[in-house]
């Protein structure tokens, strides 16, 4: 199954669509509770990234995992770099359930790269111009306020009961999101909710019956230059 951000409603995999391209795609949940632990995002794992996606258009087997094989939720984010202009989204899919990461950073490295139904698979044509993005998600705190959190510093995710249908709804923004779009606290929440597939107006009362979790993340990037020189260098 996977989970669509915007809504609780679970769909057989692949089906659905997210709501926005700030807003990536997730697979699962996390169980409630504070998680602590912290977790390092490295070339090593942004590089594995570039080496399944080209082992995957050579039809080869992906490479084996140079880095330790850690539990934790991740996001693998694949942009495409425009000159002159903002470098465009291409892949945003990840999950907020804890995974083994030898196994897990290959799938979602395929898995963001081709089957984001929100745009067509990257082909192998658009490698000179990827740039790839891994971020280990750690340290989920649940049960807080809308607004105890800070900007920059950590990732959000929303649960509620629509007050008109009456549906469950949930959504996430990873920590970058409200800090690259200017947003206040406020905003970034307003437009969560929205994202979640609510269409009303977002009223004080329904952001105290928001429930918020929020984490934080370790991220790496590199383009496809960066990926060309460590290949000759090693």
């Amino acid at each position: 199954h996977t989970y669509i951000s915007g809504t609780r409603r679970r769909c057989p995999a692949g089906v659905g669509r997210a709501s926005s391209a700030m807003a990536p795609v997730v697979e699962e949940r996390r169980a409630e509770g504070k998680d602590t632990t912290k977790h390092q995002a490295g070339p090593e794992h942004v590089i594995h990234c570039f080496e399944t996606l080209f082992s995957h258009y050579g039809n080869q087997n992906p490479p084996q995992p140079t880095f330790e094989d850690v539990y934790c939720a991740l996001f693998v984010t694949w942009k495409k770099i425009v000159a002159g202009g903002e470098n465009r989204l291409r892949g945003c899919i990840g999950t907020l359930e804890p995974r083994h990461l030898h196994r897990s950073l290959g799938e979602y490295t395929l898995i963001s790269a081709l089957r984001d139904r929100r745009f067509q698979p990257i082909e192998k044509k658009e490698a000179p111009h990827l740039e790839c993005t891994v971020s280990l998600l750690t340290a989920f705190e649940s049960g807080l306020g809308w607004d105890a959190w800070d900007i920059g510093t950590h990732g959000l995710i929303i649960d509620f009961d629509d007050p008109v249908s009456g549906h469950g709804r949930s959504a996430t923004y990873l920590p970058e999101v409200a800090k690259e779009q200017g947003w206040t606290k406020q905003e970034c929440v307003d437009s969560l909710v929205q994202k979640a597939g609510y269409n009303g107006r977002v009223t004080a009362e329904l952001r105290e019956a928001l429930k918020l979790t929020r984490y934080q993340s370790s991220k790496h990037s590199m383009t496809h230059e960066d990926y060309v020189a460590w290949k000759s260098s090693n």
